[in-house]
């Protein structure tokens, strides 16, 4: 997602010192974009790049679209490719929206022109345009980096949240990637997950009781789950040990329907709010009825309102009575439909 045309602004943050962690150093940056209504006149594929930050010794520009991209430095000689990890985040009241919270995996970036990763698709210009997340044409996007080491000296970058939690949160999903001390396993589907039973049972009153009370014996060598997909699990586990969702591919919709039914099998509170923020950013005519239909399964208060607030227009009301996904409605929660449609008729 491209800024406006000119420089981009970058707000200075809360604080300006680095952490460092072992052989990997992590730092933030925050950019401000002023004018975004200027930008849809650049073109597909166009964009601005913000300033420059280092990191552990690496440039990089944060390429609103959303990418990353390592600067070579001539000054500074060649140190050679480079991995690293980065997470987006986009700001509400300074603030990280968990819907819009995407985490990569450990990328190389290579010195050669224009390498970048990111998010082609990170957010719908419809989505933040009707979203309370931009405010006098402006929004502001973070950049949460991990990159290893190179030089001693300290190094200025801008931290949104404390050293301490960004470095719990980067070790958990340390510990869940490597294996490491895992004593349960989870057969999903064709696929095999395993964890740890004291951070399942922490975050999980309901993993809690399976693991560790009366339950205990039936779950004592590997879990069965047949009722989930696999990758829907996965992203449950990365958010239990992350406090955050993995990137997320192909529709970002269906995936999140799936995981606010497993946030609420399991009791994951945080994870069910990041779901029905998420939800609330796709309600059109087309996904109101299965959308209201959900909420009301799942007892999503905030969710409900939204399908309601979006179903008070009669247009919008007409236009949905002729999906499925109403005449489904009808038959699970006639009630809820007659309600409706007190509350639209003239």
């Amino acid at each position: 997602m491209p800024s406006s045309p000119g420089p981009a602004i970058v707000d200075p943050g809360r604080s300006n010192a680095s952490t460092i962690a072992a052989d990997m150093e992590t730092g933030s940056h925050e950019l401000t974009v002023r004018g975004y209504s200027g930008t849809k006149g650049l073109g597909v594929g166009k964009g601005i790049l913000s300033a420059a930050f280092s990191i552990g010794g690496h440039s990089c520009s944060d390429c609103i679209s959303l990418y990353l991209q390592l600067l070579v430095d001539d000054d500074q000689g060649d140190n050679g490719d480079v991995k690293a990890q980065f997470k987006f985040c986009l700001l509400d009241q300074g603030e990280p929206v968990p819907s819009y919270t995407l985490t990569s995996k450990r990328q190389e970036f290579a010195r050669i022109k224009s390498h970048a990763w990111g998010w082609a698709k990170f957010i719908r210009r419809k989505e933040l345009e009707e979203s309370p997340h931009i405010e006098d044409d402006t929004f502001r996007i973070s950049c949460h980096v991990t990159v290893p080491k190179i030089r001693a000296e300290e190094t200025q970058v801008h931290f949104l949240t404390s050293p301490s939690k960004t470095d719990l949160h980067r070790h958990l999903r340390d510990l869940l990637e490597s294996n490491v001390g895992a004593d349960v396993k989870f057969r999903v589907g064709r696929e095999t997950f395993t964890a740890h039973r004291s951070i399942l049972a922490a975050r999980s009153p309901v993993f809690r009781a399976e693991l560790f009370g009366w339950m205990k014996e039936k779950w004592a060598a590997q879990v069965r789950i047949d009722d989930m997909e696999p990758r829907v699990f996965g992203a449950m586990l990365h958010f239990i040990y992350t406090d955050s969702l993995p990137q997320i591919e192909g529709d970002r919709r269906v995936m999140a329907q799936h995981l606010l039914v497993a946030a609420d099998r399991y009791c994951l509170v945080g994870l069910k709010m990041i779901c029905e923020d998420m939800l609330r950013n796709f309600i059109d005519t087309n996904t109101a009825a299965t959308t209201l239909e959900l909420a009301e399964q799942q007892g999503c208060r905030r969710l409900k309102e939204r399908c309601l607030n979006f179903l008070k227009n009669p247009g919008n009301t007409i236009a949905v009575m002729a999906t499925d996904g109403f005449e489904h409605l009808m038959s699970s929660y006639p009630s809820l439909v007659k309600d409706l449609l007190a509350k639209v008729s003239p």
